[in-house]
């Protein structure tokens, strides 16, 4: 049996693949993998900011056209990256072990951590989850928009005089260059977005074959974290447009859920959390959502 395997083609998007697979062959010795790199238009877009150019999806809708059209059999995503609404016609398959959830500085020589930093130094980033956290503790700091993917952010520091850029501690540990990891940013700071670190390993509907050979590699805890993480992204309906952040912490039955929503300038912004059963998981992910749309309510009407 042979599987193709779709994903962008960046060295992250590619390491990932490779982890995939390389778990995948473990369980399913008799299974040929081949890999496809496809191009999505956040490839080929890479000098404008994402929220000028889409919303989530940008890096998803043409590997999704192909699994569909069934030129390739399963993409791998990080799932951070993926809409709320899945696609018709597709589904997650089991979702494997996931990395560290964790944002990250990656700082210029002389600098080891955010209390490091002087003020106003210039910090790189392209999310807006991450820009309005950042300045909530240190508004004295300038904030810069970037792109590019992590070798090139990383560059950037030098190439644009930025004092660091922020970044997902799964990308670095994924390539192997946690080395250039300064300081992991704790939740009570800066929260990750939704399912960050997690991989999204997406089939067609109803292929029955694929998904059993994918179940192979489920993590149940991770299953749980991002099914309740991904539930509160869906009832806020979040996008690249605004900060919206969610983290799940499973502790034996009992999970708690932290969730952040903002308004898209960041001149509001609201984190809060809930507490429950394990096997409520997606109820608690919308629970929260209700709860902060609720507070936020005074300042969009």
């Amino acid at each position: 049996m042979k599987i193709i395997v779709g994903t962008r083609g960046s060295d992250l998007a590619l390491s990932q693949t490779k982890w995939v697979i390389k778990n995948l062959r473990n369980s399913n010795p008799n299974v040929e993998f081949e890999i496809k790199i496809i191009k999505t238009k956040g490839d080929r877009i890479q000098n404008i900011a994402l929220d000028k150019i889409g919303d989530k999806g940008l890096f998803v809708k043409e590997i999704e056209e192909q699994l569909l059209n069934k030129e390739i059999d399963i993409a791998v995503h990080s799932m951070k990256d993926m809409p709320s609404n899945v696609t018709d016609g597709l589904k997650f398959a089991a979702v494997p072990k996931r990395e560290d959830y964790r944002d990250v500085l990656v700082l210029r020589e002389g600098y080891k951590t955010i209390y490091d930093l002087p003020r106003g130094a210039k910090i790189g980033t392209g999310s807006k989850r991450r820009k309005y956290q950042l300045l909530k503790y240190r508004e004295d700091l300038e904030v810069v928009s970037i792109r590019g993917n992590v070798g090139t952010r990383i560059r950037k520091i030098k190439e644009e005089n930025l004092d660091g850029v922020v970044l997902a501690a799964a990308g670095l540990h994924r390539l192997n260059i946690e080395d250039e990891i300064s300081f992991y940013i704790p939740t009570d700071i800066m929260l990750p977005a939704p399912a960050q670190g997690a991989l999204a390993i997406q089939i067609r509907e109803n292929d029955e074959s694929i998904e059993n050979i994918v179940s192979s590699i489920k993590d149940d805890k991770t299953c749980i974290e991002v099914e309740a993480e991904r539930a509160f992204l869906h009832g806020v309906d979040g996008g690249c447009h605004i900060p919206v952040g969610a983290f799940c912490t499973v502790d034996e039955d009992r999970i708690k859920l932290d969730g952040l929503f903002g308004t898209e300038d960041g001149s509001r912004i609201v984190r809060t959390f809930v507490e429950g059963s394990v096997d409520e998981a997606k109820e608690l992910g919308y629970k929260l959502a209700d709860i902060i749309l609720e507070e936020m309510k005074p300042c969009t009407e």
